[in-house]
C-alpha cells in the first residue's frame, strides 16, 4: 500500500493500491503545503528567465549555471554516494526557502536527511508510488520547486513518459531530480572512486566519505568537469576536500563495508 507524508509534520494516511487514490496521495501533499505556508510557487516559471536554485559551494563550482536551472532535468545514476549527492542538491535549495518533493525512495532517512541540510518541515515524500511513479511525481511536479524521483526502471517508466516529466519540469519552472539512468537529461552527475576517512592501521571509526563527482551535459565541456568533495562530511554535511584529508588514512568503501 502507497504512503505519503509531509517531513516533519503530520503524515497523509496511506491509501488504496489504486491510482486515483495515489493521485490524491500527491495532491493531498501539496494542499496541506498550500496550508502551511499560505502560498506555493508560482504556477509557471518560465526556463528562459534564468533562474537558479542555489546549491552549496562545493557543488556550485561544478555546475554550469552555479546551481540548479529552473526547468532542467538533472540525472543522478546509482552508485555509491548517490544518495548523499541527492541531499546535497535539496540542502541549499530547502534553506532558501525551495520546496522538495522525493518520489520512491523508502530508504530514505530522515535523520540523515537533517543532518545534511535539508528542512524537514518544506520536504514531502512519497515512499511508495507504486505502478503510478509518473503520475504522482508529474502532480509534485505542480507545486513543488524541486522534485527527485527513483525507480523509473522498475516501474517501466517509458522515453515518452520520460520527456513528458521533463516538459512538464520545465513548463512548471521546476528542477526534476532523477535517480538511476535517465537518458536525455540536460545534466548528469556521477560518483566514482568513493573512499572512506577515519579509519587507521584497523582501528577508527568512519568520519567522512571522499568521492569524486562528475559533471557532463549542457554547457559542460565535452570531457566534462570533476571535483572531488566529501560526501557526507564529518558533521553529516557537503564538505570540500582540505589539504590535509589526503594524509588520513582512507581505505575504499567496499573494503570499509
Amino acid at each position: 500500500m502507497p504512503e505519503a507524508a509531509v517531513a516533519g509534520g503530520a503524515a497523509a494516511g496511506a491509501g488504496r493500491a489504486d491510482p486515483a487514490s495515489r493521485l490524491e496521495l500527491a495532491r493531498g501533499l501539496l494542499r496541506r503545503i498550500e496550508d502551511r505556508s499560505g502560498s506555493v510557487r508560482p504556477a509557471a516559471v518560465p526556463e528562459a528567465d534564468g533562474r537558479v536554485l542555489p546549491v552549496a559551494e562545493p557543488l556550485a563550482r561544478l555546475l554550469p549555471a552555479g546551481g540548479l536551472r529552473r526547468g532542467s532535468t538533472v540525472a543522478l545514476p546509482e552508485a555509491p554516494g548517490a544518495t548523499s549527492l541527492l541531499l546535497a542538491l535539496l540542502s541549499a535549495a530547502s534553506a532558501d526557502g525551495a520546496w522538495a518533493g522525493v518520489v520512491g525512495r523508502p530508504g530514505l532517512g530522515l535523520v540523515a536527511t537533517a543532518e545534511a541540510g535539508v528542512r524537514l518541515e518544506r520536504l514531502a515524500l512519497v515512499p511508495d508510488p507504486g505502478a503510478d511513479l509518473v503520475a504522482v511525481t508529474a502532480a509534485l511536479l505542480d507545486g513543488m520547486d524541486v522534485v527527485a524521483v527513483s525507480g523509473a526502471a522498475r516501474a517501466g517508466v517509458r522515453a515518452a513518459d520520460r520527456q513528458r516529466l521533463a516538459a512538464r519540469a520545465r513548463q512548471r519552472g521546476a528542477v526534476l531530480l532523477a535517480l538511476g539512468a535517465w537518458p536525455g537529461a540536460d545534466i548528469e552527475l556521477s560518483c566514482s572512486d568513493t573512499r572512506w576517512h577515519g579509519v587507521g592501521a584497523g582501528a577508527g571509526r568512519l568520519c567522512a566519505r571522499q568521492v569524486a563527482v562528475h559533471v557532463r551535459g549542457r554547457g559542460v565541456a565535452r570531457s566534462g568537469q570533476e571535483g572531488r568533495l566529501l560526501l557526507p562530511g564529518p558533521r553529516g554535511a557537503l564538505g570540500s576536500v582540505p589539504g590535509t584529508v589526503e594524509r588520513l588514512a582512507a581505505v575504499p568503501m567496499e573494503a570499509a563495508g
